[in-house]
């Protein structure tokens, strides 16, 4: 017998009482039941991304939510700049050619991550950039930027600034009133603790007076003009995933009641320790500026990712996530979002030295479970 324990970066594991709130009979969506919902939880959205900026809840994914900032954003006469050093970085600038949007992808070598002064120089050197897309936390090689020095530049520079933080908002330092963020992105999969299917937005007044004043943007599912307008009224303009809504109050209170500090130190501690874990039986980390959302460690030599990953999930239940493209084979990737503590982290830490010595690589037994151990006496 032995449980399922997701510890990839999305979907990762959700709270067994969100799972019972999404499971009681449910009312209509048009109804004032689901306003008040959508009111409640629309208020806490903000304290938990730490904005006054408006807040709208989408049905769809991160990248829907993405597609529809970086759509209205973007009126004719824009110019992007993508930072790009892994996949999702990459997706932005995808959506920008797909869309006929003029871009500036700009290469970051995977596992690093762009530098403020870099961003400076990359608008100096092309006055017509409007926009500027930066990834917070690039899950495929779990790698965090400076967004708040990013955003003294693209605010010191008069740009907008928009922030996937799909994989760091809930779970990494997230200021964006502070930090001049202009739009934040993030999906209910990861640190807010759901099943995947809600994409959230928050906009600044700056941004908004862009997105009003585009009238021919090509959107019209996640147009977010529409989805504005409904919101006013805490409504949808367009059938919502509302058990999913339910199940975002109960995980929103958590998030709460932990506070937001404190689950940031959390998730801090929690990565802090799979690191020393995996430097201590032999798994590098790989990224130059790691986040604490996911970490990714290297794949031994002498051992095979595929069969490593599939002995945790056959004899623990625990499933990594593997690398992409060109990192397939070389990492894995493990989530410190979700419904996760110190103890499960110890336990997958156990799990993967006992299938590392299984599949042949040689170090001291329970030199991760001790090494992690250390972080947590000394960070919780």
């Amino acid at each position: 017998m032995k449980k399922i324990r997701l510890f990839t970066p999305g979907p990762c594991m959700v709270p067994e009482e969100a799972l019972l709130e999404m499971a009681r009979p449910f009312e209509h969506h048009r109804t004032a039941w689901f306003k008040d919902l959508m009111k409640d939880c629309t208020a806490k959205l903000q304290k938990v991304l730490c904005t006054q900026s408006e807040v709208l809840i989408l049905t769809g994914s991160g990248t829907a939510a993405a597609e529809g900032a970086i759509v209205g954003c973007n009126p004719a006469g824009s110019k992007v700049l993508t930072i790009e050093g892994g996949k999702f970085g990459e997706r932005w600038g995808q959506i920008c050619e797909q869309f006929g949007i003029p871009v500036l992808r700009h290469k970051v070598e995977w596992g690093t991550a762009v530098t403020p002064e870099a961003v400076a120089a990359l608008l100096k050197q092309d006055p017509a950039i409007t926009t500027v897309i930066v990834v917070h936390s690039e899950t495929s090689t779990a790698t965090a930027a400076d967004l708040e020095g990013i955003g003294r530049v693209t605010n010191a520079a008069g740009k907008l600034l928009i922030a996937d933080c799909i994989t760091s908002a809930g779970a990494l330092p997230l200021k964006p009133d502070e930090w001049g963020v202009d739009v934040v992105i993030t999906g209910s999969q990861k640190a807010l603790m759901l099943p995947p299917g809600l994409g959230f937005v928050s906009v600044s007044p700056r941004a908004w007076k862009v997105i009003e004043a585009n009238k021919g943007q090509h959107a019209f599912y996640v147009n977010l003009n529409k989805a504005r307008k409904s919101a006013k009224d805490s409504d949808t303009p367009f059938t919502p995933a509302h058990l999913l809504v339910r199940g975002l109050k109960v995980t929103l209170d958590m998030l709460l009641a932990e506070g937001m500090e404190n689950c940031w130190k959390r998730v801090a501690a929690l990565a802090a320790a799979t690191r020393a874990a995996g430097e201590a039986v032999g798994m590098a980390v790989y990224s130059q500026r790691p986040s604490d959302s996911v970490t990714a460690l290297r794949v031994p030599e002498g051992v095979v990712e595929k069969d490593f990953r599939k002995q945790l999930r056959e004899r623990f239940g625990i499933h990594l996530a593997g690398g992409q493209d060109q990192l397939e084979g070389k990492i894995v990737r493990m989530s410190h979002m979700g419904f996760v503590d110190s103890v499960d982290t110890l336990g997958a830490i156990s799990a993967i030295e006992q299938t590392l010595h299984r599949l042949g690589h040689r170090f001291t037994l329970g030199a991760g479970v001790a090494a992690a151990t250390r972080v947590f006496a000394e960070r919780l």
